[in-house]
């Protein structure tokens, strides 16, 4: 470690507010544990659970770091007790519980990826928040596969965007809704099979006219509140509705007997508060299934904006917004 600078700039608030917070300080370069690797930081991705820290909804788990951001890509320049140092100077892409905003971030090594050649960091870094969440939830908890059927709410986001690009790889259909027809057309364009605007259409018809009437296979939904028990007017019979966020309400009234009837099933999960045990397992299975595609070129997040770290408020700001498609990157 002596080589490396003992500070860093980072952005790390004190206290919650909106994006004038986040302003570059600086902090320790922090010291990897046992089994961790520290990485420069090159570039880090923005999420939306980044936003809500930053306002103070969304506190990192015990023992995470205070610094936002949940997915980075660089080089490894240390390595902790248990590590082997034939890793340092590769270069990865990793997905954290946070620290992603600084210049160097220690993150477990079961968490990282290799970068392949001919994949940029800052694509490398889009890559591991929406990829680990898409992959857990619409192939294992919705155990989705070849010739299903998906409906996904947020079409252009980042996680709708991954979702396109992993649904046409692995032969699935995909329904996608959106805010405008502009957004509507750009999922079309990145490989969605159907865009519904649910500003002027009611996405539970639509759905229904596309499947004849069948249904999908799966919902994965990000809005939660009164979108549930029309989600469940989407699925056939045997469907699984996987809840991945609530940006439009936390509670929902759902009807009991349909499910019972209809032999649906509710599932949701998170992603950052689980172990580094789990996501190690995730990240090995996505090595074995998922990279060869990286790997081959195939599979590219899509890249709305890049701001230096110094520019964090305005990536924030253009998330809120919401008029991005695909995934807002920091570079340091």
């Amino acid at each position: 470690m002596s080589e490396l600078p003992q500070t860093m700039q980072a952005i790390d608030p004190e206290a919650p507010g909106g994006p004038e917070v986040l302003r570059l300080v600086e902090r320790p370069v922090p010291v990897p544990a046992a089994g961790e690797v520290l990485i420069r930081v090159a570039a880090a991705g923005v999420n939306r659970p980044d936003v809500l820290q930053r306002k103070g909804g969304y506190a990192p788990p015990p023992g995470a770091s205070s610094i936002p951001g949940l997915e980075i890509a660089g080089t490894i320049v240390a390595v902790g007790e248990g590590v082997d140092d034939v890793q340092i100077g590769q270069p990865v892409c990793a997905l954290l519980a946070g620290g992603g905003y600084a210049q160097y971030a220690a993150a477990p090594a079961g968490q990282c990826l290799p970068v392949p050649d001919g994949l940029d960091m800052v694509a490398a870094a889009a890559i591991p928040e929406t990829l680990f969440t898409v992959w857990t939830n619409l192939f294992e908890r919705a155990f989705a596969t070849e010739g299903d059927s998906v409906l996904l709410h947020g079409g252009t986001s980042g996680i709708g965007t991954m979702a396109i690009a992993l649904c046409n790889i692995f032969g699935l259909t995909i329904i996608v809704t959106a805010g405008s027809d502009a957004k509507c057309a750009k999922a079309l364009e990145l490989g969605a099979d159907h865009a519904i605007n649910y500003r002027t259409e009611d996405f539970v018809e639509r759905v229904k006219a596309i499947t004849d009437g069948k249904g999908v296979t799966a919902v994965i939904d990000m809005v939660g509140g009164d979108y549930v028990p029309r989600n469940l007017q989407c699925l056939a019979d045997d469907g699984r509705h996987v809840s991945i966020a609530v940006q439009g309400g936390a509670q929902a009234t759902i009807p009991l007997f349909e499910i019972m009837r209809r032999r649906l099933t509710l599932t949701g999960s998170t992603l950052r508060a689980r172990d580094t045990a789990f996501k190690t397992l995730v990240a090995d299975e996505i090595s074995r299934t998922v990279w060869p595609h990286v790997e081959s070129g195939r599979l590219r997040p899509v890249i709305d904006r890049v701001f230096p770290l110094a520019e964090a408020a305005a990536a924030h700001t253009r998330m809120e917004e919401g008029d991005h498609v695909g995934k807002i990157v920091l570079t340091m």
